[in-house]
């Protein structure tokens, strides 16, 4: 740890201080000697907002590893769980948000905050234990320096409606895409980590992701639904979370808030139904 009489540790306690530990990363930053990330609950980005848009107006390097990034916190209640704070961390520009799906996608997540030198980048993580996604199965997880990669598919047949999720509903899309490919939809799933990576990629791969001719989509995100109609078109649904949480088990807000597979797999239904 660093203290006055250690100064060589590497590693600050700020203690309940987000607004200051913003600040001395910035000031560390400014070197470019160092690189300096820090901790703490998503929603505990509203404190530390102001030194964040100076780190992206300064075009520093800084990592901010938020946890805890939803409702599925749990009995804490809503003054502990997030709702707006992806999109609005989204908003300020020159800040990449990467939320992972697993441990393969937060392992190529932290590659690729490590690897940007010209901007901040925030790391966005669950509360809960989520599984590794089988790669044999699936796609790899170095799509993620994509932004936003194909994660299962229904190829060689074309895709009906396309699944976008992000963090821990990549999990329920996956397996809304198994239920629904036994019943003989053709369905794709689309992982969408960074918004801002995938923005940042030549327009042939985006359309690729998200072919215009799709134009059936629904993304889930336990988040505020605002700026997902941008991908997910006027013929789609977002499935997100536009008011405040509640106090109760993770489990049961999940089901409550809608974030089950059962649910997923109605609104696939229902889109389709809508389309004819």
């Amino acid at each position: 740890d660093f203290q006055k009489d250690a100064p060589g540790g590497r590693y600050i306690r700020y203690g309940v201080r987000e607004h200051a530990m913003g600040a001395i990363m910035n000031g560390i930053s400014v070197s470019r000697l160092l690189r300096a990330y820090g901790g703490t609950f998503l929603v505990f980005s509203d404190y530390l907002r102001p030194a964040i848009r100076l780190a992206a107006l300064m075009r520093l390097g800084v990592i901010y590893v938020f946890t805890h990034d939803s409702i599925a916190l749990g009995e804490d209640g809503p003054t502990h769980q997030p709702v707006e704070h992806l999109f609005s961390l989204r908003a300020i520009p020159g800040l990449t948000v990467i939320r992972p799906a697993d441990a393969n996608e937060a392992a190529e997540a932290w590659k690729t905050a490590v690897s940007r030198r010209e901007g901040p980048t925030a790391l966005i993580f669950s509360r809960q234990n989520l599984p590794v996604i089988d790669r044999a199965r699936f796609s790899p997880a170095a799509g993620l320096s994509r932004g936003a990669y194909i994660l299962a598919d229904c190829a060689p047949e074309r895709p009906r409606i396309i699944l976008l999720a992000t963090g821990a509903e990549v999990h329920l899309a996956l397996e809304a895409f198994e239920r629904a490919r036994k019943e003989g939809r053709q369905i794709r799933v689309v992982s969408m980590p960074s918004w801002e990576l995938f923005e940042r990629q030549p327009e042939a791969y985006r359309l690729q992701v998200l072919p215009p001719e799709v134009p059936l989509r629904l993304s889930i995100e336990a988040g505020a639904t605002l700026g997902w109609a941008k991908y997910v078109g006027s013929r789609g649904e977002a499935l997100g979370i536009d008011r405040f949480g509640a106090s109760a088990p993770a489990k049961v807000l999940l089901e409550k808030f809608g974030f089950t597979v059962e649910n997923i797999l109605r609104k696939i239904d229902d889109l389709l139904r809508k389309e004819g």
